[in-house]
């Protein structure tokens, strides 16, 4: 019953956070804090049962590839499951939302002061609904999962964020609810097509995996997974709400939001896009890819073109998540290790400069960069940490996101020689607008009158942050950690190796 409780206690301790912050916001934040802890040590417990944990990458990939399953009747008249599996996939990503779960309370703890307890319960509830996309096979479950974490997502834009708030939680509403109702029909489709060609009217993906599908069909049934995850990933052009979303949302959903969800993107064209159509996905591949490397090259000049620390940010998650895109569809066994890899390496540090761009807000009343600067005098702790993260998302050889890059491009030129060439040009772009960002903010006089009085980050900052800068260091120095937990999944599927 692991994993029913990855998703029943951040709900359950949502709810009792909402009830007790009736009268006392401390109690909310420390019941919320403890039920993303009492997650992260179930999450733990999985990492010590996994076979990888112990024993070297050849042996994880000779043993069963689940860790856990739960398997029980729910609608047996539509063939509906309550289906939760773990995976090496699966498992690293769970462990992912943990993580940032608890990174996404602790820096609220001073930040929201309006509706703490409410707060917290749609903090925990979204956290849920993405611990259950990370868990669900059965794709009716996987669904019903995928809206869960948008609603309370939208809740935290547009009660607790900051400029222009409503127009952003709209925005990032109406993207992402399009895309689930391509995909809502396509598995219907796929549904519907599987119980005429077997008598079996399954919603399990496991099954459904082997459906005969005819050209045309194949192609207009991926094409829902294929664009509901893209607008989620998010990828070019499909990420006109990300910005908005990030500027306006508070901390916390900025953490969620570039840590987490789009995250889900990424492991839905992982987990079920590619494998459940092999060959429709193979056709799409070279627009995909074209998809990518536009992302890619886009999303680094917006970046540099932004004022707004959080603006700046989100539109550095469209050219790395560019890299992500490129590497699922590359089809080598290296560009889909390099994908995984980057998909946590970005959700860490990502999530840490977002904490990072609220820490500055909160102390010194903006995130203008042209109001900034002089961090390094005044607050050396936090002006150390950003300039850290902010290597670490160029791509800094020696860190995370640089090995998942560069596994990346080395599948890719194995048998895409432009789109690689391309990509590898366009990092570049990256130095140029991490460099700025730490010149405006963490170098130079003093744009802020209010800068030699800011307080700098406290112990408790310095643990979580600290946290995830040895997080970073170990998966750049031993990255195998993390590909042999997932090379078994990765090898049946398409593209993912023998």
């Amino acid at each position: 019953m692991n994993l029913a409780a990855l998703v029943l206690v951040p709900l359950v301790a949502g709810l009792l956070a909402w009830l007790v912050g009736r009268r006392s916001d401390p109690a909310a934040r420390l019941v919320a804090l403890s039920g993303m802890g009492i997650d992260l040590g179930i999450v733990i417990s999985l990492w010590v049962r996994f076979p990888g944990a112990t024993a070297g990458s050849e042996a994880a990939a000779s043993s069963s590839r689940w860790v856990e399953q739960l398997d029980l009747r729910w609608i047996p008249e539509l063939g509906i499951r309550i289906h939760l599996a773990v995976d090496g996939l699966s498992l690293l990503m769970i462990s992912l939302t943990a993580l940032l779960g608890v990174v996404a309370v602790a820096v609220s703890w001073t930040g929201i002061r309006k509706q703490v307890g409410l707060f917290h319960f749609q903090v925990l509830f979204a956290l849920a609904g993405i611990m259950g996309v990370f868990l669900a096979l059965d794709l009716f479950l996987f669904l019903l999962f995928w809206e869960l974490m948008l609603v309370p997502t939208y809740f935290l834009i547009v009660i607790w964020g900051h400029e222009n708030r409503r127009a952003a939680g709209l925005k990032f509403f109406l993207f992402t609810q399009s895309g689930g109702l391509l995909m809502l029909l396509s598995i219907l489709g796929l549904h519907f097509l599987h119980g005429a060609q077997t008598g079996e009217y399954t919603f399990d993906a496991l099954r459904l995996a082997g459906t005969n599908l005819p050209g045309a069909a194949g192609t207009l049934l991926m094409l829902g997974f294929f664009l509901a995850f893209a607008v989620k990933l998010p990828a070019f052009p499909l990420h006109p709400w990300l910005p908005d979303a990030h500027t306006a949302a508070p901390t916390a959903g900025s953490i969620i939001l570039a840590g987490l969800l789009l995250k889900t993107g990424a492991y839905g064209l992982i987990r079920f896009a590619v494998p459940l159509f092999p060959e429709a996905s193979a056709r799409l591949a070279p627009w995909a890819m074209a998809m990518a490397v536009a992302g890619i090259i886009y999303g680094g000049f917006a970046a540099f073109g932004q004022s707004d620390m959080k603006r700046l940010i989100a539109y550095t998650s469209v050219s790395h998540l560019g890299f992500v895109l490129l590497g699922i569809y590359a089809g080598t066994p290296a560009a889909l290790e390099g994908a995984v890899l980057l998909m946590v390496c970005h959700g860490v540090t990502t999530g840490a400069l977002f904490a990072l761009a609220g820490s500055v807000q909160d102390r010194l009343g903006t995130r203008d960069m042209a109001s900034l600067g002089g961090l390094w005098t005044s607050t050396p702790r936090l002006a150390a940490m950003t300039l850290f993260f902010a290597l670490a998302a160029m791509g800094l050889p020696g860190m995370g996101n640089f090995a998942g890059e560069f596994l990346v491009l080395l599948g890719v030129f194995a048998t895409h020689v432009l789109p690689a060439v391309l990509a590898a040009t366009a990092m570049v772009i990256s130095v140029i607008y991490a460099l700025t960002l730490v010149r405006r903010t963490v170098f130079g006089p003093a744009r802020s009158t209010a800068a030699s009085a800011v307080r700098d980050l406290g112990a408790p900052e310095m643990v979580v942050m600290g946290g995830l800068t040895l997080l970073i260091l170990y998966l750049g120095l031993f990255p195998q950690t993390l590909l042999g937990a997932v090379r078994p999944f990765l090898q049946v599927i398409p593209g993912g190796g023998p």
